[in-house]
C-alpha cells in the first residue's frame, strides 16, 4: 500500500487534520498516512514548496503527495494530480508544482474533474482524498482527470548577481523551527560566482566571512572551554539542502531569541554576498 503525505497550512488547533485523516481511513482503512508539516505558513506557497522539496525525496516512488496550502478552487485555479520524479502530487495550480519541477519535470499532469455539487471550501476532504486514495489503490491519473500540460508559473526566487559578477543579491527563503535563517543563494550558485575569493555575507548590520559545515564547527575543541565560542555565537553554514543559513548556535526561540529575531530578518529580506 502506497504511502499517503500530508503537507498543510492547516496549524493543529482546529478539526482540519484530524478530519483529513479520518477521511483517508474511512476510504482506505490500512492507509499509511505520514505528516511532512501542518505548520506552513498560511498561503505560502514558497514554503511549502521548499518544505516538500527537501521532505518527498526521502519517501519511496510511488508516494502520493497530498498538499493542502491555498488549495480552494476558483475561475483561476484549478486542481491537479500529477506525477513528477517518481511521486504523486495532488495540490491546486497555485505555483507549488511550477517550483517543485526544478527537480524534474512533470512525466505526466491531469486536471481533476470528480467535482460535484457538494464541492466546497474543504477541497483535502472533498476531492483530494478520493484522488490520492485511488492512486494509493494503484488507480491511474487518467480515471480522475484530463491531461495537461501548462503549469501555473510564478515568480522564481532566485538570487540575482550584479557589479560585474562581484556580488550577489539573495533573500531569506525560509525560517525554520530554530530561527534559523535559510537563503535562497546554494551552494553551487555561490561557488560559480565565488571563483576562489574571499567574501562578505551582509545580513542587517552584521558581516559573516567564513561558512561552515556544520553547526559545531564553529567551536574549537582544542581550547579550553572558557575560551571557546559556544552557543549564542552567530555563523552561516550551508545546510543539509546546501543553502547558505544564517544560523545562531544553540539557539532558542523562546529563550535569549534566534538568528531571525536578533538580526531583524523575516521571509523575503535581503541577503547579500560581497565578494573581494
Amino acid at each position: 500500500m502506497a504511502i499517503i503525505t500530508l503537507t498543510t497550512d492547516f496549524g493543529l488547533k482546529d478539526h482540519f487534520v484530524g478530519a483529513v485523516k479520518g477521511a483517508i481511513y474511512k476510504e482506505l482503512a490500512d492507509a499509511n498516512i505520514v505528516d511532512i508539516s501542518h505548520n506552513v505558513g498560511p498561503f505560502n506557497i514558497q514554503e511549502c514548496a521548499y518544505i516538500l522539496q527537501n521532505s518527498y525525496k526521502h519517501f519511496p516512488e510511488g508516494t502520493v503527495h497530498v498538499i493542502g496550502v491555498d488549495s480552494e478552487i476558483t475561475e483561476e485555479t484549478r486542481h491537479i494530480a500529477a506525477l513528477l520524479n517518481g511521486h504523486y502530487f495532488i495540490c491546486a495550480d497555485n505555483g507549488i508544482l511550477d517550483l517543485l519541477k526544478s527537480d524534474a519535470p512533470p512525466t505526466k499532469i491531469v486536471e481533476i474533474a470528480i467535482h460535484n455539487a457538494d464541492s466546497g471550501s474543504f477541497p483535502l476532504n472533498e476531492v483530494f482524498v478520493r484522488v490520492a486514495c485511488h492512486i494509493a489503490r494503484g488507480g491511474t491519473l487518467e480515471v480522475v482527470g484530463k491531461p495537461i500540460k501548462e503549469l501555473h508559473e510564478v515568480r522564481d526566487l532566485s538570487p540575482s548577481v550584479t557589479d560585474s559578477g562581484n556580488k550577489i543579491i539573495g533573500s531569506v527563503l525560509y525560517i525554520d523551527n530554530y530561527g534559523n535563517v535559510v537563503t535562497n543563494i546554494h551552494k553551487n550558485f555561490f561557488e560559480a560566482y565565488r571563483k576562489g575569493r574571499d567574501f562578505e555575507i551582509q545580513a542587517r548590520a552584521k558581516v559573516l566571512t567564513k561558512i561552515y559545515k556544520k553547526y559545531s564547527d564553529i567551536v574549537d575543541f582544542s581550547l579550553e572551554k572558557n575560551r571557546r565560542k559556544g552557543a549564542g555565537e552567530l555563523l552561516a553554514i550551508y545546510n543539509s539542502s546546501g543553502y547558505i543559513e544564517i544560523a545562531i548556535y544553540k539557539s532558542n526561540p523562546k529563550a535569549g531569541g534566534s538568528a531571525s529575531s536578533l538580526l531583524g530578518l523575516e521571509y523575503l529580506d535581503a541577503i547579500s554576498i560581497n565578494f573581494k
